[in-house]
């Protein structure tokens, strides 16, 4: 019984200083060492029942009942504690950091369409305006739709022009150029008269740079019918450049050559940096060239599906990247696609 009596008075010293030291304590770290010395497994009530063996077998449930309760009133004074200093916390982050709801909103940051498509976007308005649609071709071609019917046989010297990305299937290459997407809408719409734009990404096998990069996005014109005549093509190309650069702009045609079109021709607008009185920018000319186009030739009318001797047509084909280059003044090709935010930000 003296035993006993021993225990239960070590037990209620061991609870008050307890409970004395965890009124002292007033942040968390203070509360978490206190958790460890009074309630960890080497505190002293702890101990206490690892003890219980000690005592003589009567004695043991009083003891390990006592020892219980003393665990038991510490963990929810330290409960209690924690709830407090808890409100005390946010007591005092109310009074000392307070919220000014008056104060403007953070702007998000939001996703913007590509500099590549929004000038896309402009060149299919201007020519949806003069009554064309957008037609889609695909970008994997055979030899015979990228070359042989549009003019260009195998032992042809112009094959040259375009760096050829072949496959590993025999006759199926990436597409150089959009021009295959003329036989594909006049095969479609033949013997009707065709009004469309072929939009899509090109690929030729070129050492990158400044000026060149291996895929770029191109745009082909094409309106076949009858009567059309090489002013109905000045006349379009005239409208789309006063339309897209201004009303003021002016426009020159050169003669070029493409195996696909005859007589073939290059366009040049006035240089939008210096008016036309010469700069590093148009090289001293005054112009800046921005696409090719030339009458539909008979022989790719005739595989298109129409009958050269009623019908004519013509095309024309432009790099909207290079519009974009000579519009913002834009160094290197290279950027449209390096994906830098640093570069896409500014527009």
């Amino acid at each position: 019984m003296v035993q006993d009596e021993q225990w239960a008075t070590d037990l209620a010293a061991i609870e008050e200083q307890a409970l004395q030291a965890l009124a002292k304590i007033s942040d968390e770290s203070d509360l978490q060492a206190w958790r460890t010395l009074h309630l960890g497994r080497s505190s002293a009530v702890m101990q206490t029942f690892t003890r219980l063996g000690q005592a003589p077998k009567e004695q043991r449930p009083a003891l390990g009942q006592a020892a219980n309760r003393v665990k038991q009133a510490l963990e929810s004074a330290l409960a209690l504690r924690e709830q407090a200093l808890g409100q005390a916390e946010l007591e005092r982050s109310l009074s000392s950091e307070r919220l000014d709801v008056t104060l403007p909103g953070r702007q998000p940051h939001l996703g913007r369409l590509h500099i590549a498509t929004q000038t896309l976007r402009e060149i299919y308005r201007v020519f949806a305006e003069m009554g064309f649609q957008v037609y889609r071709s695909r970008e994997v071609e055979t030899d015979a739709f990228n070359f042989e019917l549009l003019n260009i046989p195998a032992y042809h010297p112009a094959r040259d022009m375009w760096d050829t990305f072949h496959t590993t299937t025999p006759g199926v290459v990436l597409r150089t150029h959009t021009s295959p997407g003329q036989i594909h809408a006049m095969r479609e719409f033949a013997p009707e008269p065709v009004r469309v734009i072929l939009p899509g990404m090109c690929y030729r096998y070129e050492q990158s740079s400044v000026r060149h990069e291996i895929q770029f996005n191109q745009v082909e014109v094409l309106a076949v019918g009858r009567g059309i005549t090489f002013g109905d093509l000045k006349g379009t190309l005239q409208e789309f450049a006063r339309r897209l650069f201004g009303q003021n702009v002016r426009t020159r045609l050169r003669p070029s050559y493409f195996p696909f079109t005859e007589p073939s021709a290059e366009m040049d607008v006035e240089c939008f940096v210096c008016g036309g009185a010469g700069c590093q920018i148009c090289k001293g000319s005054g112009w800046l060239e921005i696409l090719g186009c030339g009458m539909v030739h008979p022989l790719v009318l005739q595989n298109g599906g129409y009958d050269p001797a009623v019908y004519s047509g013509f095309a024309a084909g432009m790099g909207p990247e290079r519009m974009t280059i000579l519009r913002y003044r834009i160094e290197d090709i290279r950027n449209f696609w390096g994906n830098d935010v640093r570069f896409l930000e500014q527009f």
